[in-house]
């Protein structure tokens, strides 16, 4: 790796948890653990079906407890740890493999399994039990508790902060994404244009893997440690 990265953002999806036993956010057949996404990841599903929406989602928050962080979150778990410049992970996952991995420069931009949020007033909390549909807000006391997941249609979290670190990488990294999903796909564009080096690392070539000046392919748990052993020397 060049000696003159100091920032760095790396941006993480399914494929990184998809090594612990967790499935891709939407699989070949595109479904999603046997929905279609449009009936259990939109606001519209969600007024339709609250029921199924909220059990879903119980389903995905108690699978956390049968699987553990794998080498590929332990090693940017250490590359936090031991980096002296700017970091920033920005996950699409909304699994907590990062944080049980020990990562704490962190942003979920899709929200939380273990986090329910307020359609009245918008507090969030931390959440691990079942949630079923008309729970209260520990904040305002309205029974409008919602899982803490950002819907299609719906605006990322955190879109200024994860820009302007975009804006001051030398170099952004790319971890098991499919390059399909806006606003992350454009990740890539934003960082080249701000002359960060850019760097893919996937089992196969995403969507967007032409923007990248480097694309390694294999298993996230044996090229992310790799990776990391360059940037630590």
């Amino acid at each position: 790796m060049n000696a003159d990265i100091n920032n760095i953002v790396i941006l993480t999806g399914a494929g990184i948890s998809a090594e612990s036993g967790l499935a891709t956010f939407r699989g070949p057949d595109g479904l999603w653990e046997g929905h279609r996404v449009e009936d259990v990841c939109t606001p519209e599903a969600l007024a339709r079906n609250p029921v199924l929406v909220h059990r879903f989602y119980d389903e995905r928050r108690a699978r956390l407890a049968e699987v553990a962080p794998n080498p590929a979150h332990q090693a940017l778990a250490a590359l936090d740890a031991a980096w002296g410049g700017d970091l920033l992970i920005v996950t699409q996952n909304v699994d907590d493999l990062h944080e049980r991995a020990g990562a704490q420069r962190l942003l979920h931009m899709h929200g939380e399994l273990q986090s329910a949020l307020c359609a009245a007033c918008g507090k969030a909390e931390a959440w691990t039990a079942p949630l079923p549909p008309a729970s209260v807000c520990t904040g305002c006391g309205q029974p409008r508790l919602r899982p803490d997941i950002v819907f299609f249609g719906e605006m990322p979290y955190d879109m200024e902060r994860i820009d302007a670190a975009l804006c001051r990488a030398d170099l952004f990294v790319s971890i098991g994404t499919s390059g399909a999903v806006y606003p992350a796909a454009g990740f890539v564009q934003t960082a080249r244009h701000a002359g960060a080096r850019t760097l893919e690392l996937n089992l196969d070539p995403s969507a967007g893997s032409a923007y990248f000046e480097e694309t390694r392919l294999g298993p996230a748990s044996e090229l992310v440690p790799e990776m990391v052993r360059e940037l630590l020397g």
